[in-house]
């Protein structure tokens, strides 16, 4: 079947669908990181809010969805976050689809740079975007915590 990419408006009926793929795919990482994933705190309404001020771009399979990422407009760039692709939909490049289509939209939107956050210990992940062009940039710390936590990436587009 053949993926179809829908921008989610708050009023879509799939938001617990979308809300169940990101805390699915968000899952290994429980005891991986520290703090805990905010992911854990999504709820069906505040992804509505969030789809309000951002764009969430979704690829469905029918009705379900498989894929996502949301895409912030900043100041000085398009952050892009909670990119979740569905375990069975792995290994076929939707994650690196949906990255080329935040930087269409951040073209759209008149950026020249995306960004994002991921976690110090998911080198993985350090490793999959950086091979999509993103430069680490600095690093941060959660509230509470004296080390960095998260690690600012950034690509020219």
């Amino acid at each position: 079947m053949t993926l179809v990419l829908r921008r989610m408006m708050p009023e879509d009926p799939h938001w617990q669908a979308v809300l169940d793929l990101i805390l699915d795919a968000f899952a290994y990482m429980e005891d991986v990181i520290d703090p805990p994933s905010s992911a854990k705190r999504l709820t069906v309404e505040n992804l509505q809010q969030k789809a309000a001020r951002e764009h969430a771009l979704v690829l469905f399979d029918g009705e379900a969805p498989v894929a996502c990422i949301f895409c912030d407009p900043r100041e000085d760039c398009l952050y892009v976050g909670k990119l979740a692709v569905s375990e069975t939909w792995r290994g076929r490049g939707l994650g690196k689809q949906l990255i080329g289509e935040a930087e269409a939209l951040a073209r759209q939107l008149g950026y020249s740079e995306l960004e994002l956050q991921t976690r110090v210990e998911l080198t993985s992940n350090h490793r999959f975007f950086g091979a999509l062009g993103f430069s680490k940039t600095g690093e941060t710390a959660h509230a509470g915590y004296d080390r960095p936590t998260s690690i600012t990436m950034r690509k020219q587009i």
